[in-house]
């Protein structure tokens, strides 16, 4: 028989929230009714089988900050006793933790004001019909009972001080959300103005569902952040990006692997290349589990690809020798590059997905799009790749979109748009025009 519990969130990249946590539990082969998920609130009342399978599913979590055991909800106190008491099981939990060493914590939802010890003692003394008898420990307990109280919305200055509810329930286990501190930019040796924030980084790995011991692929790895966040979940990560500037970094100690050395990570890093993503000189029979990445929007500079706007120009270029050495064979050669549209790129990536990932294998990446356009935007399609998520991060004008396939095969005759123009402006000018024109 299942059990019930109450999954704690937090209310931040809410639009994540649910791709997040679909994810994981596939990820863990869990079996979770979201049929009552509400992407406006910040409690989730789920089944599972047991407590391993509640820590499981949450362990990873970003967007997540617990999960309880769930004994009661009241719009009073009296009612939530009340509930406690009569809810189905109540006998058997009373039981079962009758001897465990305890203690009790608050949790606030949208404020409410700080309880002094007084209040917490005179409010925790309310629950002594559970008849708990073993000693309360309050560094090492063997459980954590936590009243949560859901106050309305801060109006102006004044907070609410009569909660909307409260809840009851055992703590079982935290969410990974921890790690937003480690993987915090302004830690991190090695960064730059185009680096991901870490809760993001975390949460697209996440839904990409990137693994222990797989291997996971960012063809513009810029200064590394999916590469920090692959690692993180225990992936083997490698890198490409056509800047080498990216690559080598700021010296021998401020680079990609500095990160990885910072985070005691380098077991989990292959290596990073200076390579065009479409000329790939990866062997083409090797199996990429996860493609996650962030391709260049054209803003701080226009996308480019190895080759001439005009090839004949260059004809016989390829002949030239400096000091006995073939020009292009040289360290400090720059090879030429010319324009190339951000619909051609992604093209480009999900036909590389559709090649590379194994059947069931993701690929993941962010796109631009305009707000201000009464055109319908237009996702890239491939046949082989089933779209999974569309998640949105809105700013003033202009959002990103976190979009994730799934590798299907060449069975699946998906919706396909490849070589179609998916928007109607450039992108990186209405960027600079202040999406004015």
């Amino acid at each position: 028989m299942k059990k019930q519990y109450l999954l704690y969130m937090v209310q931040i990249n809410t639009n994540f929230r649910l791709a997040e946590l679909e994810s994981l539990a596939d990820l863990f082969n869990i079996d979770v009714d979201f049929s009552q998920y509400n992407a406006d609130s910040p409690f989730f009342f789920v089944e599972l089988e047991n407590d391993d399978q509640a820590r499981q599913w949450i362990k990873r979590s970003v967007l997540t900050k617990a999960i309880y055991e769930y004994w009661g909800k009241g719009e009073t106190i009296e009612e939530l006793h009340d509930t406690i008491q009569h809810l189905e099981g109540f006998q058997e939990r009373q039981e079962q933790f009758k001897q465990s060493s305890f203690k009790f914590e608050f949790e606030t939802y949208q404020g409410g004001k700080k309880k002094d010890m007084a209040t917490k003692v005179k409010q925790m003394e309310t629950f002594q019909y559970l008849n708990f008898q073993g000693k309360i420990d309050l560094k090492n307990p063997d459980e954590i009972f936590t009243v949560i109280e859901e106050y309305e919305s801060v109006v102006g200055n004044k907070s609410a001080t009569v909660p909307l509810s409260y809840i009851f329930g055992r703590y079982v286990g935290s969410s990974g959300r921890s790690a937003m501190e480690r993987y915090d930019l302004k830690k991190r040796p090695y960064k730059g103005t185009t680096s991901f924030e870490a809760e993001l980084s975390l949460v697209s790995a996440n839904i990409a569902q990137v693994k222990p011991g797989s291997l996971m692929y960012d063809p513009f790895a810029g200064t590394g952040s999916f590469l920090t966040a692959g690692g993180h979940f225990g992936a083997l990560v490698m890198g490409s990006d056509i800047d080498g500037r990216m690559i080598r970094g700021k010296g021998a100690n401020i680079d990609i692997r500095s990160n990885f050395k910072h985070y005691n990570e380098l077991d989990k890093f292959l290596d990073v290349m200076t390579m065009d993503f479409t000329h790939n000189a990866l062997r083409s029979n090797l199996v990429i589990d996860t493609i996650l990445c962030d391709p260049p929007y054209g803003i701080r500079e226009s996308i480019k690809i190895l080759g001439a706007r005009d090839p004949e120009r260059f004809v016989g270029k390829e002949n030239i020798v400096i000091d006995g050495e073939k020009a292009f064979l040289r360290k400090d050669y720059i090879p030429t590059k010319k324009p190339y549209s951000l619909d051609s790129l992604l093209d480009d990536l999900l036909r590389y997905s559709a090649d590379r990932l194994p059947i069931g294998g993701r690929l993941a990446f962010w796109m631009p799009t305009a707000n201000d356009e009464n055109v319908e935007t237009i996702i890239p399609l491939h046949s082989n790749l089933e779209l999974k998520y569309d998640c949105v991060q809105e700013f003033n004008k202009w959002s990103r979109r976190l979009l994730v396939y799934i590798n299907r095969g060449d069975t699946f005759n998906g919706p396909t748009n490849g070589g179609v123009q998916r928007s109607p402006s450039n992108f990186r000018e209405r960027y600079f025009n202040h999406f004015n024109k």
